[in-house]
């Protein structure tokens, strides 16, 4: 007991040496944070600068603030995440820190920091194709969640309340919502956009030219122009880039928002009922004549303003109920009620199924355990549905896919009698269902396996009800990130 008690004592002496030690390498010069560049004479740089304000000059500064870099770090940490190409993980950054900070510091605050290309990675999307995101290293991440919080405290409150896409205390819950208003109120057609490869088609020049609007410190522009010009590592070359803000490092959202705030400003100035969620923008009228109308004008100031374009496939002028927006769609009545899209309802049985293969060959507590995290986040941001019927159909058959499953773990007629017999089922009814030649499919669904593994079975291995009432249409439940048969004879 001693030596154990030695040993935690040990471990705490040395987290809180750690955490010292990246407090101090995060202190810095804080009131006279300006005196780190050579003055002449008695001259402050406000003067140097002409009529730039003193907050816009010394935005690096505050970048490289000791409350400013730890808030970064905690979230660099918490959001995980792999590593960049060289190869440095989330554990090892703080160590990193602790021994380098200083240096880095030191080229942040005169412009000479240079960031690494970005690893390059490709994510099959739901609707087909792939999707290209760029992991930064993670020090590039932490320096770009440090400059994030920076500029989107300054800039968030200036952006449309059209949009609620990657802003601090708003949801893809709230977005649908409001278009979920919109179409109660009588707009009864939506025009859907969809902008093709927004992220990787979004034109540099154009975006730091926005940028200077608001920027007065130049080295802060010199980063931010560097960060989108570090380029892509890609089979081994690094590739030059000259458009696009890569996915997956903690600028791209708030930069994404600053392109698009001047589609909202000329959506507002039309006097449009809209919403938007990143690059997702639905335009809410009255008639598809409208709609028509409003969709040629819109793609025509995308493409002339923006430089983007629109992806005419994905996009129309439809029904609000025959599209989908953010995973969710409406019903057709006279007041409409939001459901999940169907679409996200095969993604959702698509991984289920993956999780729930009778041939993984895992314990059914290890499944039920996996299923359940999986669930957890599912139902936290489609329990936001008004037509419960669905989740009561896709527990029901989640129930069925793990009766089969355990069928199949009970290899052999004795061991499945004896598993009947134990749950609690009459011998003669266990022994015909021990015998029967069915598949496992088919036996899930008898009474046998219904009596021997009831719904209360699965709600003590940890799995979820997707029907608890204590989730579903909950007005304060925010919806977290962004995630897609039948029940009875035939298995789907």
């Amino acid at each position: 007991m001693n030596d154990k008690r030695q040993k935690n004592q040990l471990a705490n002496s040395g987290n809180a040496v750690s955490a010292m030690q990246m407090e101090l390498a995060f202190v810095g010069e804080r009131k006279g944070e300006a005196s780190t560049h050579p003055r002449k004479g008695t001259e402050t740089p406000i003067a140097e600068r002409g009529t730039e304000s003193p907050a816009e000059q010394q935005l690096m500064e505050e970048v490289c603030g000791r409350e400013n870099c730890q808030q970064a770090l905690k979230r660099v940490k918490a959001n995980r995440g792999s590593a960049g190409i060289d190869g440095m993980t989330v554990e090892q950054l703080p160590d990193y820190l602790i021994q380098q900070w200083p240096g880095i510091r030191e080229q942040l605050l005169s412009g000479t920091y240079r960031p690494q290309p970005v690893r390059r990675v490709e994510i099959p999307k739901p609707d087909g194709g792939v999707r290209k995101l760029g992991i930064p290293t993670v020090l590039d991440r932490f320096i770009q969640q440090a400059v994030m919080q920076v500029l989107q405290d300054r800039w968030d409150r200036t952006f449309s309340d059209h949009s609620y896409g990657f802003r601090p205390g708003r949801s893809a819950q709230q977005a649908v919502a409001k278009a979920q208003q919109y179409v109660t109120d009588g707009c009864r057609w939506v025009v859907d956009l969809d902008l093709e490869k927004f992220f990787d088609r979004v034109n540099h020049d154009k975006l730091m030219a926005k940028l200077a609007q608001r920027i007065g410190d130049k080295r802060m522009l010199k980063l931010i122009r560097a960060f989108l010009t570090a380029g892509v590592l890609e089979a081994g070359l690094v590739i030059a880039v000259d458009e696009g803000t890569p996915q997956g490092g903690p600028l791209s959202p708030l930069l994404s928002n600053i392109v698009l705030d001047e589609l909202d400003r000329e959506l507002e100035r039309r006097g449009l009922r809209f919403v938007r969620y990143a690059d997702d923008s639905n335009i809410y009228v009255r008639s598809q004549r409208a709609g028509e109308r409003v969709m040629e004008s819109v793609t025509r100031f995308i493409t002339r303003q923006l430089k983007l374009k629109v992806n005419s496939e994905k996009s129309a002028v439809a029904r609000p109920w025959q599209r989908k927006f953010l995973g969710f769609s409406f019903t057709s009545a006279g007041i409409p009620k939001r459901r999940i899209a169907p679409k996200a309802v095969d993604r959702f049985k698509e991984r289920v199924r993956k999780l729930t293969r009778r041939t993984r060959g895992v314990s059914i507590e290890r499944m039920a355990d996996e299923l359940a995290q999986y669930l957890r986040g599912w139902i936290g941001y489609f329990g936001y549905c008004q037509t419960p019927s669905i989740l009561q159909i896709l527990e029901e058959w989640i129930r069925h896919r793990l009766r089969s499953v355990l069928w199949k773990q009970w290899k052999g007629g004795t061991r499945r009698f004896a598993e009947l017999v134990l749950r609690g089922v009459d011998r003669p009814l266990a022994a015909n269902t021990a015998a029967s030649k069915r598949g496992p499919w088919r036996v899930a669904n008898s009474p046998a396996l219904y009596f021997a593994l009831p719904n209360a079975y699965f709600d003590s291995l940890g799995i979820p009800r997707l029907t608890d009432s204590a989730v579903l249409n909950s007005p304060n439940r925010r919806m977290r990130t962004r995630m897609s048969g039948g029940v009875g004879g035939q298995e789907l």
